[in-house]
């Protein structure tokens, strides 16, 4: 039973990660572009490349894109899992608008004669499995993760040996200003995964984890402590298999929980045996489980709680992000996980429905210091994610 709802649970993540993806030009409706009703008080994105007036947003929160494209039959925006014509004027340039977009990041891109292509003007992401366009629909909140003149900690990409991949992998390791101003003093650490159709870059980058902590330390709400940024992308290295009967196919599993979509089955032990004991050689960490914490979105929070199950004396501090629950039946007679863990976190977006604060209220009757946070008026979506890192930091390591 339990596996089954697991897998319920990451078809649910699956189908709200894309949608929240979008911009992949498979199946999604094509409607007309907005014309009516919209306020022209557009602007450039906060991320839009150096010199590029589109992509735009407006006070109501709509997206309007322009690509010069004379040669091109139909053109569309790709966002939110629609794909909102564009029209065309009598020099070949391309123009549409969106529907209101909930505030935060979105992936989007361009659909031009049938191809999805990512829009020249913005920057680039990786999610939904590919680089692509992104773009920032301005928040009330967004000061908590902008660049201030404030002590600068470091993101720092990292390669190292897996014994279990027996490949070479890349990872991003955030250290705190003090890290380099306090040369004797050792720091907790946090494992941080990333979701589905995404890999490390997504917290270094749109998820903006340095400007977060360093905001947060500058104002003594959180400790300085490490950020190991990891991809769940792992795979046991195997013996050569001979090669597939002509026309055959070998089949696959289900994302992280044993293959397919990208995802290999292998991240746990490349955590266990490779990233912590790499981490713990060499770097200034306290290597005991009441300095460790893991967490993470989507599907790096179905992944910290399969992890932090099979591991209860590892980690003090747990996080899950529109990852699901936990549930008080695999905790009740744990008691190496209730001993061990000191703050279990759980989070969704207003838009989910996820049931984080009802199980959090259910975890604290067992004697599990939990706490369920929702970020208001956002579905599963970055600008989630970016809140809920922002508010379980703040009760790590204290």
């Amino acid at each position: 039973m339990k596996k089954i709802i697991l897998s319920l649970m990451a078809l649910v993540t699956v189908s709200a990660a894309y949608a929240q993806f979008g911009g992949r030009g498979q199946g999604n409706p094509t409607v007309p572009s907005v014309t009516e009703n919209v306020t022209e008080d557009f602007k450039p994105a906060l991320n839009n490349q150096s010199g590029h007036q589109y992509p735009m947003v407006n006070s109501q929160r709509m997206v309007r894109a322009q690509i010069s494209a004379p040669n091109a039959t139909s053109v569309g925006l790709d966002i939110d899992g629609k794909i909102y014509s564009m029209t065309k004027n009598e020099n070949g340039v391309w123009t549409g608008t969106s529907a209101p977009q909930d505030e935060g990041f979105h992936y989007y891109q361009l659909n031009i004669d049938g191809a999805s292509v990512p829009d020249p003007g913005s920057l680039y992401y990786y999610g939904a499995s590919r680089w692509g366009s992104g773009i920032e629909v301005p928040s009330g909140d967004q000061d908590f993760w902008q660049v201030k003149n404030v002590p600068q900690g470091t993101m720092n990409e990292v390669y190292y040996w897996s014994s279990v991949t027996e490949a070479m992998r890349h990872c991003y390791i955030y250290f705190p200003n003090e890290y380099y101003t306090n040369t004797t003093k050792k720091f907790p650490v946090l494992y941080l995964m990333h979701g589905m159709g995404e890999n490390e870059h997504g917290w270094a980058e749109q998820g903006h984890t340095a400007q977060i902590m360093d905001n947060l330390i500058a104002e003594k709400k959180a400790v300085p402590f490490i950020i190991v940024i990891d991809c769940l992308d792992a795979r046991a290295a195997q013996p050569a298999q001979p090669a597939a009967p002509q026309g055959g196919q070998r089949q696959g599993g289900f994302g992280g929980f044993g293959g397919g979509f990208g995802m290999g089955g292998a991240f746990q032990d490349v955590l266990i045996k490779d990233i912590i004991p790499m981490v713990e050689k060499n770097y200034r960490v306290i290597a005991d489980p009441q300095h460790r914490a893991m967490a993470g979105l989507s599907m790096g929070g179905m992944t910290t709680h399969s992890v932090t199950l099979a591991n209860p004396t590892t980690f003090a501090y747990v996080g899950m992000f529109s990852g699901g629950t936990f549930n008080t039946g695999e905790l009740e007679n744990n008691d190496d996980f209730k001993k061990t863990n000191k703050v279990l976190f759980m989070s969704c977006g207003g838009k989910e429905n996820m049931g984080v604060m009802e199980a959090a209220e259910n975890l604290k009757k067992i004697g599990i210091n939990a706490t369920g946070y929702i970020s208001e008026g956002t579905a599963h979506e970055w600008h989630t994610w970016r809140r809920s890192l922002y508010q379980f930091v703040q009760l790590c390591f204290k």
